[in-house]
């Protein structure tokens, strides 16, 4: 199986061509083999392209763990660099079909070459019963949420997929290997959520800290980001253009007048090669 292995911000991806490889018919174990760090090429997710119907191309994401998530914002940059410099699609503005909808990323050149990716994600889903989230209808704005013997006040927005959002005094030093996990699994959401911790630094910039539904803390989460500014502004914390300092770079985010959250950040190829079936 030919690959090209990629990252945006260190939140890093196994790519495979799937319209010109075999694959075998169980993709979630090929998943949890190939992103395994110690036994295979090691990445925080198998991501597939496959024709598409109704966009230029079809993103299919599978976990680390062999779930599959509707979305992923970090992955579609490297879906759109990956397809723009196979010549998959030549043009800069691309359709991609995902489980959340059609998203459309588009590149930004530098000298022929991508230097960054602008990806319109979308209108942020807000209701409680979408993300989806167990409760009382509306919106769940700074809410009490009960964690083994803490309670904290969450935020809950989806992007095609479930966050939940938590500020915090400091990211950086937030336990969130042990937090997250409890919140990614807690009953009050039926098919799990991404959990992010946010500092706000100022009205116009935020740390991020996150825990992945599917693949635990990652370096970044492109939907992770866009969630946590439609939280900041929702709270009153911040402007609607923020950037947002995560382990592995910055991603600019603009929750636009048309109700449209738009990401910009990078996206970069680190090797080619084959994997044996």
């Amino acid at each position: 199986m030919h690959f090209v292995k990629v990252h945006g911000l260190g939140n890093d991806f196994v790519v495979v061509n799937a319209m010109t490889e075999t694959l075998p018919a169980d993709l979630p174990e090929l998943a949890r083999r190939v992103c395994h760090r110690y036994f295979g090429i090691g990445a925080d997710g198998l991501v597939l392209l496959h024709k598409s119907d109704a966009a230029d191309l079809r993103m299919q994401i599978i976990n680390s763990d062999g779930s599959e998530p509707e979305m992923c914002g970090n992955a579609i940059r490297c879906v759109a660099k990956y397809a723009y410099e196979q010549n998959l699609v030549k043009k800069t503005k691309i359709q991609v079909e995902t489980l959340a909808g059609i998203k459309i990323p588009e590149l930004i050149l530098e000298n022929g070459a991508v230097k960054f990716i602008r990806v319109d994600m979308g209108e942020p889903i807000l209701e409680r019963a979408e993300i989806p989230m167990r409760g009382s209808a509306g919106r769940v704005l700074a809410e009490d949420l009960n964690v083994g013997n803490e309670t904290f006040k969450v935020t809950a927005v989806s992007m095609g997929n479930p966050h939940c959002l938590i500020f915090v005094d400091e990211a950086v030093s937030f336990p969130v290997s042990l937090i997250g996990p409890q919140i990614e699994i807690h009953e009050v959401f039926p098919r799990k959520t991404n959990v992010e911790f946010i500092e706000v630094l100022n009205r116009r910039e935020v740390k991020m800290k996150v825990w992945e539904r599917g693949a635990g803390e990652t370096m970044a989460c492109g939907t992770g980001a866009c969630a946590t500014v439609v939280a900041a502004v929702l709270n009153g914390l911040t402007e609607r253009q923020v950037t947002v300092h995560l382990t592995g770079g910055d991603l600019l985010i603009e929750w636009a007048d048309n109700n449209h959250v738009y990401m910009t950040g990078p996206a970069e190829e680190v090797f080619a090669g084959s994997y044996k079936l």
